[in-house]
Formats: structure tokens, C-alpha cells, sequence
């Protein structure tokens, strides 16, 4: 079952989606120079802000694959075997 977050990002646009990781991002450095400095109350709320942002990068990459090319997604494809075969 998909979060209540996920859901949120679903119905965000491409732009206000980059603008939010911008944010969120932001807001993790800023949380990350206040925790060094002098502690924050609450340490797990570092966690929970590197999760959004992974939600929104990964939101942003669905959107990207969804919006490629069917030649675009064969390259990637090759691309992708070319690495599996490497390891």
C-alpha cells in the first residue's frame, strides 16, 4: 500500500516536485550544521527528512522513465544488461 507521502508526490508537477527536493534539501543541510553545532531535540528527524528526499528523487526518476522514448528505454536496456554481465 502506497504512503500517504507517496501519494502527496503523485500530485505535485514537475516543477513544484523540483522545487520541493530543492527545499527539502535545503532543509537537511540547515537540520544537518544545526545538529553539529549544538544538537537537535529530536536526531531521527535528520532520517525521516533523507526519506522524503529520497521519496521526491525517486518520484522525479519514475517521471523521467515514464516520459522516455521507446528507443531511449532499448538503450537503457542494453545499457543495463552491458552492466549485469560486467559483475
Amino acid at each position: 500500500m502506497a504512503t500517504k507521502k507517496y501519494l502527496e508526490l503523485q500530485e505535485f508537477a514537475d516543477a513544484d516536485l523540483l522545487n520541493e527536493l530543492k527545499e527539502t534539501r535545503d532543509q537537511y543541510q540547515k537540520l544537518k550544521f544545526d545538529h553539529a553545532i549544538k544538537g537537535l531535540d529530536n536526531p531521527l528527524l535528520l532520517r525521516d527528512v533523507r526519506r522524503d528526499i529520497a521519496r521526491l528523487i525517486s518520484e522525479v526518476r519514475r517521471r523521467e522513465l515514464k516520459n522516455m522514448s521507446e528507443e531511449e528505454l532499448a538503450n537503457r536496456s542494453k545499457i543495463r544488461a552491458r552492466r549485469r554481465k560486467g559483475k
